[in-house]
């Protein structure tokens, strides 16, 4: 295979082009405490800030600011049990596997792999490390697409169908993909095998909420989106689906008032690490280059 010419991989490292991930701010630590201590202060447990802040860094792209993250949600005023560390790191994990569905692939691949490599070695050798829940066969798939749509129907009632044959005009295999590829294979979890929630949590109904509205809020350009997930956390106290999960602080979240918090937190890690890298502008000097 012939070697990439000097020009091409220069363009492709463009100063404009963002090409790398996000180094950690200084300060990003000291922004995220404030974001527990404010948590705290409105009955707003670990769970829940952590989904969210972890959400908004896995869209903007900064593995150093999560391992920064992951330190905090281990000082020793947060251990839950012996087996914090690992429970801790799973959950981080688990949303950024789960912001796929919001971010795209890259991004997750890039921090979970650096997330991962900075990790302490005892934390790391006792985190999963075989699929277990989501690879699916032929006895798995009515299961995973049952999940999809009691999913899809759970967030967008009473508009679940007009929202399927909108997206269906679009394309038609668009709403077929998000409900099974997304909603059923990814957002929902598998009933079994059953974790070990002292190690693993489950990232179930409330908390995927959490992570959708985190994630995207800080991707910028997606309002009716933050919307539609504003108000699924909602409905999930409404239709009872969030007795399925346990995460303290979740209900106030759902109000207004919390909402505005999420929302105000989220952007405050979003001005710390210098703002979305969707779509950065390029300056006149780097257009002109081109």
């Amino acid at each position: 295979m012939s070697k990439l010419s000097e020009p091409l991989k220069a363009l492709i490292n463009a100063s404009h082009a963002k090409p790398n991930t996000l180094p950690a701010p200084r300060h990003i630590a000291s922004v995220y405490e404030r974001v527990a201590n404010g948590a705290r202060e409105k009955g707003v447990g670990l769970k829940a800030w952590l989904t969210a802040s972890a959400a908004a860094t896995f869209t903007l792209n900064s593995p150093d600011s999560l391992l920064e993250l992951y330190k905090l949600a281990n000082d020793a005023k947060f251990k839950r049990n012996e087996n914090h560390g690992v429970w801790t790191a799973e959950l981080m994990r688990e949303i950024g596997l789960k912001c796929i569905g919001l971010n795209g692939v890259p991004r997750t691949i890039n921090c979970l792999g650096a997330f991962y490599a900075g990790l302490p070695s005892p934390i790391r050798t006792e985190l999963q490390s075989r699929p277990a829940r989501r690879a699916l066969h032929p006895k798995t798939i009515t299961e995973t697409t049952d999940r999809g749509n009691w999913l899809w129907d759970r967030i967008y009632h009473p508009f679940t169908d007009k929202l399927t044959a909108k997206l269906a005009q679009s394309h038609p295999d668009l709403p077929v993909f998000i409900i099974e590829g997304e909603y059923g294979a990814l957002f929902t979890d598998p009933a079994s095998p059953p974790l070990d929630l002292e190690r693993v949590p489950n990232v179930g109904r409330v908390t995927t909420s959490i992570m959708a509205i985190s994630v995207l809020r800080a991707q910028t350009g997606v309002g009716p989106q933050v919307v539609s997930h504003i108000f699924g956390l909602r409905k999930a106290f409404e239709d009872g689906t969030a007795q399925l999960e346990e995460v303290e602080g979740g209900e106030w979240l759902s109000g207004n008032e919390g909402s505005e918090w999420l929302l105000g937190e989220v952007d405050r890690i979003v001005q710390e690490l210098g703002g979305s890298t969707f779509a950065p502008g390029m300056e006149k000097e780097a257009r002109a280059k081109l």
